[in-house]
C-alpha cells in the first residue's frame, strides 16, 4: 500500500469512525433526551469540571518548562500555554498532528530546535503513560472483587484463567523473540522500548525532577477530579461509586485515541463502562456528551485564542 494512501486512511478512518459513533449513540439516546439532561444539569458542577480541566492544562504547560530548561532554553510560560492549547485543538483535525505543531511553535517563537522540542514531548508522554498504567493498576486492585465477579457471571472462570495463562506464555515468547530477532519489527520494538526506558530515566536526571513528578500527578489528579465533578451535574449520577468513576475515566481516556479528540467515541465509552455498574444508558450517554462538549468548548476557545495571539505576542520572532 502506498505511503500517501496510508496517510489518507490515518486521517479519514478516525473521522469516519467518529461520525458513525455519533450516529450510533444518538440512535440509542435521542438528541432531545440529551438536551433535556443538559437543561436540568447543575451548571455549577460543569463549570467546576471545566475549571479543573483548565488547571490540568496550565500545569502541563508549566511542567514542560522543566524539560526544556536543562536543554538550555528558557521558554516563556505564556508561549508554553498557547502551544499546549494549540496542540489539543489541532488534534481535533489530524490525529497526533498537534504534537508536531507544538514542537514547531517553539521552533518558530523560542528558537528551540524541532527535534529537541519534539523529544521532550515524547518523554512527557512516557510519564503520562506511567501514570495511566498506575491508575489502571489501582483500579484493578480496588475493584478486583467486583470486576472478577462481573466477568465470572458472564464467562467461565476457568476459561478466563486459561486465557490469562495463554496470554502470559505468548507474552514471554514475544519478549524472547524481540530480544533475539533482527527483523525490522523486532528492531523497531526494541528501539521504542529503549527510548521508553531512557525517557523514564531522564525524568530522574533533570534538575527539578520532584517538581516534574508533582505536576505529573497533579495533571492526572485534575483529570479524574474533572470527570467526577462533571458527573455530579447529573442527578442520577450523584451517588455513583468511585469505582465506576475510575473505570469510566479509563474507558473515556482510551476513546480519545480512537477518534479525533474522542468525537463520538467518548460518550459510547462512558456508557460501556457505566453499564458494568448497572447505570442506565440515558444518564450515561448524557453525561458522556456533556463531559466531552464542555471540555471541547474549553479547548476550542483557548486553542483558537492561542493560535490568534501567538504571532501578535511574539512579533519580534
Amino acid at each position: 500500500m502506498k505511503t500517501s494512501t496510508i496517510k489518507l486512511l490515518k486521517i479519514t478512518l478516525p473521522i469516519l469512525l467518529g461520525v458513525f459513533l455519533i450516529w450510533y449513540s444518538l440512535q440509542d439516546v435521542p438528541l432531545s433526551t440529551i438536551l433535556n439532561y443538559w437543561e436540568n444539569a447543575n451548571k455549577y458542577w460543569i463549570l467546576l469540571g471545566v475549571f479543573l480541566g483548565l488547571l490540568s492544562h496550565l500545569s502541563r504547560s508549566y511542567r514542560w518548562l522543566f524539560m526544556l530548561e536543562p536543554l538550555g532554553y528558557k521558554v516563556k510560560f505564556s508561549n508554553s500555554i498557547m502551544a499546549v492549547f494549540a496542540t489539543y485543538l489541532i488534534n481535533y483535525t489530524i490525529p497526533r498532528a498537534g504534537e508536531v505543531a507544538r514542537a514547531s511553535i517553539l521552533t518558530n517563537y523560542e528558537g528551540v530546535p524541532f527535534e529537541k522540542g519534539f523529544g521532550t514531548i515524547v518523554a512527557e508522554r512516557v510519564a503520562d503513560l506511567i501514570i495511566m498504567l498506575l491508575i489502571i493498576t489501582t483500579t484493578l486492585f480496588l475493584e478486583f472483587d467486583f470486576i472478577y465477579q462481573f466477568f465470572a457471571e458472564r464467562f467461565n472462570p476457568y476459561k478466563i484463567i486459561g486465557a490469562v495463562v495463554i496470554l502470559s506464555i505468548l507474552g514471554l515468547i514475544l519478549i524472547y523473540y524481540i530480544k533475539k530477532s533482527n527483523s525490522k519489527i523486532a528492531l523497531k520494538t526494541k528501539t521504542f522500548l529503549t527510548g521508553l526506558v531512557e525517557g523514564v530515566l531522564s525524568i530522574f536526571k533533570m534538575k527539578k525532577k520532584w517538581a516534574f513528578i508533582f505536576h505529573t500527578f497533579f495533571i492526572w489528579g485534575m483529570y479524574v477530579a474533572m470527570f467526577y465533578a462533571t458527573s455530579q451535574a447529573i442527578p442520577e449520577l450523584q451517588d455513583i461509586p468511585f469505582g465506576a468513576i475510575l473505570i469510566g475515566f479509563i474507558s473515556a481516556s482510551f476513546s480519545i485515541a480512537a477518534t479525533n479528540g474522542g468525537i463520538g467515541s467518548y460518550p459510547v465509552a462512558v456508557f460501556a463502562a457505566f453499564s458494568i455498574f448497572g447505570i442506565t444508558k440515558d444518564p450515561s450517554y448524557a453525561f458522556g456528551w456533556i463531559m466531552w462538549a464542555s471540555q471541547t468548548a474549553l479547548i476550542i476557545l483557548c486553542g483558537g485564542l492561542s493560535l490568534i495571539l501567538l504571532p501578535f505576542l511574539n512579533k519580534k520572532n
